[in-house]
């Protein structure tokens, strides 16, 4: 019987978690454009991951570009499944291995959500956005005993989140998963500026949506709290928000940009 780490490297899930990879970072173009559409005065747009997914459906060709999407993002979310059980072997410390494994299992489980997303929107199916959800489950845990104790640290632990993938882009950190000499000379330089930005926009978004959440903890009021679509929207409304919604909007380009030359590069 095949153990996890030769199916891994079978070259059929290989090139599928790589194609697959493609599609993520798709997914994070497509929310730069809806990003830069609120900077420049569209607050109607949904700047979330579904909202990016929805994009998608109102084109010609929506639905069959929706189905492959969703497919993509399955086998990305089992190839990144596959590194959490038996990857990242070239990072010698034990911390840092098992940070690279459990962000494994966080990509894993959003490129899954949003495979799911493209099916219902391919379907015709209704689909709730970030905020929506993130206000009912605010509101079920405030309910609890301790409600506002629970949701203060579920924000703290979000903002962190966001910290530690903005820290990967200003240190650099996530070149030592890419193997640099699978890409043209010429492209190395943009590939390290392009992911520095696009980890550090990545994390600023989480910050974002971590103080919302704390907003919500601390008023006891669920409709404080929100998911991406809300963080950035409530960015966009403060003074100088436009430009720093601006400079996210380039970050999720820039990740975006490092996922298709991850897809290529990454040692996994």
């Amino acid at each position: 019987m095949a153990t996890t780490g030769e199916v891994r490297r079978h070259p059929a899930v290989q090139v599928l978690g790589r194609a697959g990879m493609v599609c993520y970072g798709l997914v994070h173009v497509l929310l730069a454009a809806l990003t830069a559409q609120v900077v420049l005065g569209d607050s109607g747009e949904r700047t979330d991951q579904k909202g990016a997914v929805s994009a998608l459906a109102q084109t010609s060709v929506g639905p069959i570009l929706l189905w492959v999407l969703a497919l993509g993002l399955f086998a990305f979310a089992g190839w990144q499944l596959t590194m959490a059980v038996s990857g990242y072997g070239w990072v010698t410390k034990k911390r840092k291995r098992v940070y690279r494994k459990c962000g494994s299992v966080g990509r894993a489980v959003t490129g899954i959500v949003i495979g799911i997303a493209a099916i219902g929107y391919a379907t015709g199916s209704s689909q709730s956005n970030s905020t929506e959800q993130s206000q009912t489950w605010t509101a079920r845990v405030l309910a609890l005993p301790f409600g506002q104790v629970l949701v203060g640290a579920v924000a703290l632990f979000v903002i962190g989140l966001g910290v530690a993938v903005a820290r990967k882009g200003v240190k650099k950190s996530f070149e030592d998963d890419l193997d640099m000499s699978d890409l043209p000379p010429a492209t190395r330089g943009w590939v390290e500026r392009l992911g520095r930005i696009g980890w550090i926009g990545k994390g600023a978004s989480y910050v974002l949506i971590g103080i919302l959440v704390g907003f919500a903890a601390i008023n006891a009021d669920p409709s404080e709290s929100g998911g991406m679509d809300k963080a950035l929207h409530t960015l966009a409304a403060q003074p100088y928000g436009l430009f720093a919604l601006a400079v996210i909007a380039i970050g999720f380009l820039g990740f975006g940009a490092y996922c298709f030359a991850a897809a290529k590069a990454h040692k996994g």
